[in-house]
């Protein structure tokens, strides 16, 4: 299938990451032309495989803002997924935070009008923080498509380093007919 939309993948430092190949790949054969950015902890997580990754996308992994007067090198996106997203990371968005480049992106996707899905990645402990809630409130206030809980991700117990089942293809249909215009 030729991609016709351009997906921007974002992924924080949680188990799922280590699956993003093959979300990539599932996500292509929906026809989207997937860009893959990264928190700088993602990043180093997969370090290994940015080469990899890089090549099965078409364009560079990013996890770094580029240099002023350089040019993007990536197309205008027709949809953005944040996921998995941390408990880091949604607060640090919700917040306007975007010292780190996944999360100024996604925040950037808000104001442009892009259509946005996201798909938290914690625990139970840190989903019963206070500025949890608070924070998935405000990304819903904002337009973005929140996948958490029933029909999405549910918390597990403190301590398992990864969770029994991310349900990336629920964030993937999520997307399926999204489609923004191009902003300047």
């Amino acid at each position: 299938m030729t991609p016709t939309r351009t997906l921007y993948l974002l992924c924080s430092a949680a188990p799922p990451v280590f699956d993003v190949a093959h979300v990539i790949e599932d996500a292509q054969s929906r026809g989207w032309d997937v860009c893959l950015g990264l928190t700088p902890t993602a990043a180093h997580w997969v370090a290994g495989s940015l080469d990899g990754l890089a090549a099965l996308t078409g364009h560079p992994v990013r996890w770094q803002y580029k240099l002023p007067g350089e040019p993007d090198v990536w197309p205008p996106a027709d949809a953005l997924l944040f996921a998995p997203a941390t408990f880091n990371s949604l607060n640090a968005w919700a917040l306007g935070l975007t010292d780190r480049f996944a999360v100024g992106v996604a925040a950037e996707a808000i104001g442009k009008g892009t259509p946005v899905v996201t798909m938290p990645c914690t625990n139970a402990a840190l989903a019963a923080h206070p500025q949890f809630d608070q924070s998935l409130a405000t990304l819903r206030a904002a337009g973005v498509s929140v996948l958490h809980g029933e029909g999405g991700f549910v918390p597990g117990p403190v301590g398992p380093d990864s969770p029994p089942h991310f349900p990336w293809p629920a964030a993937l249909n999520a997307l399926d007919g999204a489609s923004a215009p191009h902003l300047p």
